[in-house]
């Protein structure tokens, strides 16, 4: 078992080489489709597997499409890694879409609704001396 310092350390490894392999590693045109960025990797703490997270921009269909080349090119990235990263053993690699910035978006974008579509509220300053008086009158 690896411990949680080398855990960390190859997934950021991984994670820095799979961006890489993205740029200009992977010829799918598939993965060209959407903007895809690398947003986390998990790596098993026996270092066997590491599912990679990544962010897609761009329609349903480019997604889809992307994920698709995504999935096709894992055996070409699980051996690419082998060569780049200094491992016993290579982990199996597989890819996840990661929706969490489009939800954080979504989020934002009803909190920015509701804040415009809430009236203005009429701040009124009381002074505060006059319930004061009432209350010691009681």
């Amino acid at each position: 078992m690896a411990t949680n310092r080398r855990v960390s350390r190859v997934a950021e490894l991984i994670k820095r080489e799979v961006s890489q392999m993205l740029l200009n590693g992977i010829k799918d045109d598939r993965v060209g489709t959407g903007m895809v960025s690398v947003t986390d990797v998990d790596v098993s703490g026996d270092l066997q597997h590491a599912k990679i997270y990544v962010s897609i921009y761009g329609t349903d269909e480019a997604k889809a499409e992307t994920m698709a080349g995504l999935k096709s090119a894992t055996g070409y990235v699980r051996s690419e890694l082998g060569a780049r990263v200094r491992l016993r053993r290579t982990p199996e690699v597989l890819f996840l879409e990661d929706r969490s910035i489009e939800r954080g978006n979504k989020v934002l974008a009803l909190l920015n609704q509701l804040n415009h579509e809430r009236p203005p509220e009429n701040l009124v300053v009381e002074d505060s001396t006059d319930q004061d008086d009432e209350l010691s009158d009681e």
